[in-house]
């Protein structure tokens, strides 16, 4: 019967909650009466649409226009935009959080302010995704044709597009989503193809055969960004696509080359034995006196039968392995520059699929690369050239986006030339005229761009901006035809006319006479990405946006694509429109688990920041990684990492708490250690503020109408002046935190400023004064409380948008504040009412409520109220508590203080102390059963002095001192001054207690 009571219960409860939350969507009704307790769904259901419909996040809000100037500044940032593929993680609810408080903040200031919204095309991502989409039903994209593909691509985008943009309006997001961007829209394609066409026109861009990330899986060129490296021990098998045996790495082998004309032969080694079907030289060191006769003279390949030069560069390290270095000029990264410094030639062996070709011999052709590594060998054995294999710890490149292991291939691709871009990026930052914050980061800007390399921006895809880059050739003998690696056969346009024009005047040729063939590449995702600052305000048209909000203010992200993308945009700010493109760079800290390990699906630890809003069961969490692209292998991993997390699933806590945990946490320079633990304690602080200020509004009164102004009366308490100037403190550390990015000062002040500030000292001490004060000190009290709510809720605001402005819409206006959100409204700044002597007096008398309630909470009930004693070691002391009596006896719920000035308080007590200027006597005669606390401190007694003796017995055994280490002797030591502290403590209880008798 009472089970199924409580199940009615909890269902009524269900049917209000739903039926609160049908009535917040149809209106916004905050006149009613709160409810008792928080619930973020109730707080969040409705303030987003209203925030978006009254165009609180545009910069023309409050203005005539966002043209217009505005003396108090301007505030500009673009959206780090998002993959259009999949949905955000709490990476990514870490940049919104710590984006949008500092927006609003903005915001708030008056500045005329504007966070751009968008979304990347992801090109491979995307790719790969609609391309596995179309496999489920026995297609692929070839099948379909280039624009039937692309058709599909779309299709999709279109479907699946908007939940990220669901997800940053979850997460509190105050963008401008009117301006909202699309890196395909035609708007930014038509950016990308000027930025082409003048950086190719420029020279900065061009064509070469050159190395490249290669995934033969994808059959395309990939970013460095896009390469995971997987560090082995030794010896391992690993899945490869389209191998249905595992592949074996982590191994060196070494065989020998037969030297020309001799007996002798040079033992290299390798970890991928099949290259030395493009083996073109053999290197050692010029010091190496070991190869000091070989010097001049060549090796013979065992299967092309050709000579290989023997060729000395002091890349080669002597001290590892033999001292001689196999070069693979077409498949290698260090290979490849040895190549260049000795006029090597370059022999590519593989397809772009990874299948041997006719270079790599008619012994191995048409072999998969993987198999011809087994078949090399056998074949190395066959002629007696294998010498061995050994374990090597080595780190093996794989792609993210296939997990096929990268390949480095020789292509003819597009390049951008980045040494003058990052010389003036590398000038920008020495200058100061761009900051990079924290500063540590400064070292790796320097390294990667004064170690630049051309930047490969071809991508094997039909996903994507098509370059527009036309091969050029002829009808007839008119002009000599070139090669496709030759940048001079190549012309850019934004038309095919306009390349002919282009080509034409070029070679001196007639238009009809000139053949233009388009390349069926696409630009790497990082190229329009790097435009992002200037091609969403419409650029290379002259808008009034790129006027006005060109360049930006800030760009906040994570460090790890510093280079990736930060520089990039650097580049082509300066190039192309001649200006930065922000002012400043704050780079945040990675989100990593509980445990310091960095988020992976495999691990089970990637959790969509939805799923901690609303709450999400452990079977959800199971369900969500069976929708995604695991294994069942990693599918089982991933399981027992939730189960061991996230035993409980994860509860609901609410898009407030979310933020502010994310943002507490960001210290600079250290990676976030997110355990939701922490963002459950914020939810805690969140019902206390429901509490705290339903509790102040009923103080405050349904009548009551505060002051035109915060203008002090004259009538204010010590107290209320106290109060005021924590306030105070709390405005200018939270306004210089801001400033300085440091996000757990912020968070710390308003969360110390409301907890024990306002809610465990004024709210306590307003209790008695509205219930016996006169109407003047009642009127003032109000007053100030009210200021405190209405600041404090603002100072809030950047960080729990919904709950604060859920709260602001419930407070009473006063005149000069008709802001109809807290999201525009007045953000406080230059406060006054710091008061650091009051602060110095109120810190001692927080020091005596601690102690006092201290002294009683071991034997007295809550509601007990005794009797206080406090014997003041001066004057000066005793005069102080005098001025704070009431106070004292409000927050220590004492019954009566006494204080006392060279007088010795009545028996009965127990003790504390508060340093050397006070002893703190609670009257616990009478209110306590006396034999009972004596039993328990016998107890307690006797079980230390057990402890003792062992410690003592421990300490004086034999040769203690020197075989004991000093760590332990030392510890050993803490815990008999530890014992012996709480012995007499104990003792002095006694003797209280016996006192009682």
């Amino acid at each position: 019967m009472l089970r199924q009571k409580g199940a009615r219960q909890e269902q009524l409860i269900l049917n209000m909650s739903t039926h609160m939350l049908l009535e917040r969507k149809k209106a916004f009704n905050v006149s009613g009466v709160m409810p008792d307790s928080y619930n973020p769904k109730y707080v969040e259901e409705a303030w987003y649409p209203w925030w978006e419909k009254q165009g609180f996040f545009k910069p023309e809000y409050g203005r005539t226009s966002a043209h217009e100037p505005n003396p108090k500044g301007k505030f500009m940032i673009v959206i780090p935009p998002p993959n259009v593929t999949g949905s955000l993680h709490l990476g990514h609810a870490l940049t919104e959080a710590v984006q949008d408080c500092l927006v609003r903040w903005h915001r708030m200031r008056g500045e005329t302010t504007l966070w751009n919204p968008g979304c990347d095309h992801a090109g491979i991502a995307t790719q790969v995704v609609v391309e596995k989409r179309l496999a489920k039903s026995g297609k692929s994209r070839h099948d379909l044709g280039r624009e039937g593909f692309l058709k599909e691509v779309w299709q999709w985008k279109d479907e699946k597009g908007d939940r990220i943009y669901h997800q940053l309006k979850r997460i509190g997001g105050s963008y401008d989503w009117d301006r909202a961007c699309f890196t395909m829209d035609s708007k930014l394609s038509r950016a990308v193809e000027e930025g082409f066409i003048r950086l190719h026109d420029d020279g900065v861009i061009y064509r070469s055969n050159r190395l490249v990330n290669w995934s033969c899986k994808l059959k395309s060129a990939i970013s460095d960004i896009e390469v995971e490296k997987k560090e082995l021990t030794g010896r391992t098998l690993l899945s490869v696509p389209n191998y249905e045996e595992k592949i074996e790495f982590g191994v060196l082998v070494s065989f020998a080359y037969p030297v020309e004309e001799s007996e002798e032969v040079v033992v290299v080694a390798t970890t991928r034995v099949e290259t030395m079907l493009g083996d073109t030289a053999v290197a050692v060191h010029p010091d190496d006196q070991r190869y000091k006769h070989l010097h001049g003279k060549h090796v013979i390949h065992p299967f092309r039968d050709e000579r290989l030069p023997i060729v000395l560069d002091s890349f080669v390290d002597m001290s590892f392995g033999t001292g001689a270095v196999k070069i693979t000029p077409a498949h290698d990264v260090a290979d490849y520059d040895v190549a260049l410094r000795h006029n090597l030639p370059f022999l590519n062996i593989m397809t772009d699929d990874g299948i041997i070709n006719h270079v790599g011999g008619e012994q191995f052709k048409g072999m998969k690369r993987f198999h011809a590594r087994k078949a090399v060998l056998e074949a190395l054995k066959v002629k007696g050239l294998y010498r061995d294999t050994k374990d090597n710890p080595m780190v093996v490149p794989t792609c993210s986006r296939s997990k096929d292991i990268v390949e480095p291939l020789m292509k003819p691709q597009w390049y951008v030339n980045c040494d003058e871009m990052a010389a003036n990026a590398i000038e920008a930052v020495k200058s100061g005229h761009l900051k990079i914050c924290p500063k540590m980061h400064e070292k790796t800007w320097f390294y990667w761009l004064e170690n630049i390399r051309p930047w490969c921006i071809s991508r094997q895809l039909w996903w994507g901006h098509r370059i527009p880059a036309y091969f050029v050739s002829f009808t007839d003998d008119c002009a000599s035809a070139g090669e496709e690696t030759d940048n001079k056969y190549w012309v850019s346009g934004k038309t095919e006319d306009e390349a002919k024009q282009k080509a034409s005047q070029r070679f001196g040729v007639p238009l009809d006479k000139v053949q233009l063939r388009q390349d069926e590449d696409v630009l790497d995702t990082w190229f329009s990405s790097a435009l992002f600052p200037f091609s969403i305000f419409g650029w290379p048209n002259e808008t009034d946006d790129l006027k006005t909000f060109y360049p930006g203010t800030l760009l906040e992200t994570g460090h790890d694509i510093l280079f990736f993308w930060v520089a990039r945009m650097v580049f082509f700010g300066q190039k192309l429109m001649g200006d930065l493109p922000f002012e400043e760079v704050y780079l945040h800290a990675m989100v990593r688990d509980a445990h310091g390990r960095k988020m992976s699906k495999t691990l089970g630890n990637v959790i969509d920041p939805i799923d901690v809003i609303e709450g999400i069961s452990l079977e959800g969490l199971h369900q969500q990684l069976y929708e995604g692209n695991l294994d069942q292998r990693e599918i089982d991993r991933a399981i027992q990492g939730q189960k061991e997390d996230y035993s409980d699933g994860i509860p609901e806590c609410g898009t407030d708490a979310l933020r502010f945990a994310l943002c507490a946490y960001t210290a600079q320079g250290r990676d976030i250690n997110l355990d939701v633990k922490r963002v459950v304690g914020y939810r805690h602080f969140c019902n206390k503020l429901w509490n705290a200020t339903k509790f102040a509004l009923m103080t405050l009164g349904p009548d009551f109408k505060p002051n035109p102004t915060a203008k002090l009366s004259g009538n204010e308490t010590l107290v209320d002046q106290w109060i005021l100037s924590r306030l105070a403190c709390a405005v200018n550390s939270i306004n210089d935190g801001f400033k300085d990015y440091d996000f757990p000062g912020v968070t710390t002040a308003v969360y110390n400023f409301w907890l024990y500030d306002l809610c465990d000292v004024y709210l306590e001490h307003l209790k008695p004064v509205v219930r016996d004060g006169s109407e003047v000190e009642v009127l003032t009290a109000r007053n100030i409380l009210y200021t405190c709510l209405d600041t404090g809720l603002r100072l809030l605001s950047p960080f729990m948008p919904f709950l604060t402005e859920e709260l602001y819409q419930r407070l009473p206006r006063r005149d000069g504040n008709r802001s109809p959100s807290i999201c525009v409204a007045p953000f406080p700044e230059n406060a006054t009412g710091y008061n650091p002597a009051i602060e110095t007096e109120f810190k001692f008398i927080q020091d005596v409520v601690r102690t006092t309630r201290s002294a009683r909470q071991d034997y007295l009930p809550p509601k007990a109220r005794p009797d206080v004693y406090y014997v003041c070691s001066s004057p000066g002391v005793a005069s102080l508590l005098s001025k704070f009596e009431g106070v004292v006896t409000t927050l220590t719920t004492s019954g009566k203080i006494h204080i006392l000035s060279g007088e010795s308080p009545p028996l009965g007590c127990t003790m504390g102390t508060v340093g050397d200027k006070c002893e703190v006597h609670v009257m616990m005669k009478g209110l306590v059963d006396v034999e009972k606390e004596l039993s328990k401190l016998q107890t307690k007694q006797d079980k230390l002095i057990i402890q003792m003796d062992k410690l003592r017995r421990d300490t004086q055994m034999p040769e203690y001192e020197t075989k004991v280490p000093e760590s332990v002797r030392k510890s050993n030591e803490e815990k008999s001054q530890e014992y012996e502290s709480e012995l007499t403590n104990i003792k002095r209880a006694v003797d209280a207690f016996k006192q009682m008798k």
